[in-house]
């Protein structure tokens, strides 16, 4: 999984998840409205299609990191690069090693992607309700984004304690400050209260455009590929179609926000205190330059990009096979 734009303050008196006027006295059954729309079936399969991908490319996700709070500090190992991290974690702590951090990695993305395909075809149920054409681009965008932030209000606590755990650098399992998921996530609340279990959270929500721009650009995919082929809009793609818009979605939206997850992941980072945002984006900047925000980039894009293919594969299909052909 794997994290909006701002569009200023929102007066909830006159207007509701989705942009629409209501009057505030209806806020409930607003939101109400919009909770009818959920279907199990499209968390279970975000779920499925999170799980698998994670499972399968977890060491990828390590590397990404390990790559991205790369600043110059001693407690740190040093690495050439992609395959040569690999090699030393595999050398030292074997598969095991590839697969610290996999334990909240999995529930992390299956719960983001669930809840995310879930939140997001509930807004956008909601949003098309009793009209007879199309979402336009904008209104994806802006129900992917509100997708997005409840989604990671929900699910930062877990992106830090995956952070926590993939950055332990210590081969003895004895010498380790966290021995897992659940004992992280205890002694980060304990040490640093609930403060600590949100690091991150202000860059993720700006990470939030990150899964806008690319539901934007996979749903305007495929309406445009569909009427290329004279076809429904919403008429079922083959696997291979399927990958085709994945790819080139998360490559548009890689390209577009990566920063934000390098400023995220030093803000969880355990190895050294930043000050907030402003504090993180000024030191990398001065110490590292340009380059410094986009450390990373290429064993993410390895990764991410038959990650997010594969979990909207595996999720087009068991919503299907879950719901029929109308989601």
């Amino acid at each position: 999984m794997s994290s909006a734009p701002n569009h200023g303050p929102v007066n909830v008196s006159e207007t509701g998840l989705s942009g629409k006027p209501v009057p505030a006295v209806s806020l409930g059954g607003h939101v109400k409205q919009v909770f009818s729309h959920v279907r199990i079936g499209n968390l279970v399969a975000g779920l499925s299609g999170g799980v698998v991908s994670t499972l399968v490319l977890h060491p990828l996700d390590l590397v990404k990191i390990r790559f991205a709070v790369s600043d110059g500090l001693d407690v740190r190992p040093k690495y050439s690069g992609i395959f040569h991290c690999m090699r030393s974690v595999w050398q030292q702590e074997g598969l095991r090693g590839l697969y610290q951090g996999v334990t909240p990695n999995v529930w992390g993305a299956g719960a983001s992607w669930g809840l995310y395909f879930l939140f997001y075809n509930a807004i956008k149920s909601y949003t098309k309700e009793g009209r007879q054409t199309e979402l336009s681009a904008t209104e994806h965008l802006v129900s992917a984004a509100q997708a997005g932030i409840l989604t990671l209000t929900i699910t930062n606590p877990i992106w830090v304690t995956k952070t926590r755990l993939v950055l332990q650098y210590n081969a003895d399992p004895s010498s380790k400050q966290y021995r897992g998921m659940l004992d992280a996530l205890i002694k980060i609340y304990r040490h640093e209260g609930l403060r600590g279990l949100y690091k991150g959270y202000v860059p993720g929500l700006f990470g939030t455009s990150h899964g806008a721009l690319q539901f934007m650009a996979y749903e305007e995919l495929k309406r445009d590929y569909n009427k290329y082929r004279k076809a429904p809009s919403e008429e079922k793609l083959n696997a291979l179609e399927y990958i085709t818009m994945a790819a080139l979605s998360k490559l548009f939206a890689v390209a577009t926000t990566y920063p934000y997850q390098v400023v995220r992941a030093r803000l969880q980072d355990q190895h050294n205190k930043y000050n907030g945002v402003i504090d993180v984006i000024g030191r990398t900047w001065r110490n590292e330059g340009a380059i410094g925000f986009y450390k990373g980039i290429i064993p993410n894009l390895i990764r991410v990009t038959p990650a997010c293919c594969i979990t909207f594969v595996v999720y087009e299909n068991v919503s299907r096979l879950l719901m029929g052909p109308s989601k």
